[in-house]
């Protein structure tokens, strides 16, 4: 069985309901019989997974990782049968949409002060209005 020792990747990148994970040199490495590979660029690269159902969508992309001169060429099925990479896959996938919610937290906190604010610069306006055009009514009811 191969061990994944290293799994990083380089650049990831949502598109609707993929997650994309783009993987380059020394961020991504594995152990067969005490000997470790790194993976090189020269084939696959990315790890393209359904984020509802969690499904590997290119299964058939090869990843080639090497030691010395010699290598060892993996379809990512393979790779996903014959190691732990299913474990890496969950972590890093995880760990995105834990940063994803914290960017959309910080967006609607954002969002919401940006109304507050024009909400306030509303009512000082209406408030400007009101007095401008003598209705001791509407002031009143802008005041309170």
């Amino acid at each position: 069985m191969l061990h994944v020792q290293l799994m990083k990747p380089f650049y990831t990148k949502q598109e609707g309901q993929t997650m994309k994970l783009v993987f380059a040199y020394q961020y991504f490495s594995i152990r067969k019989d005490e000997e470790l590979f790194h993976f090189i660029p020269v084939e696959g690269k990315e790890i393209i997974v359904n984020l509802n159902t969690y499904q590997v969508e290119n299964l058939s992309e090869v990843f080639v990782f090497q030691k010395g001169n010699r290598f060892i060429r993996l379809p990512l099925y393979q790779l996903l049968l014959v190691s732990d990479i299913h474990i890496h896959l969950q972590t890093i996938l995880q760990h995105g949409k834990m940063e994803d919610s914290e960017i959309m937290s910080d967006v609607l906190e954002e969002a919401g002060e940006a109304i507050h604010s024009l909400e306030e610069g509303y009512r000082d306006r209406m408030i400007d209005y009101a007095l401008a055009n003598r209705d001791e009514g509407l002031f009143q009811k802008l005041i309170q």
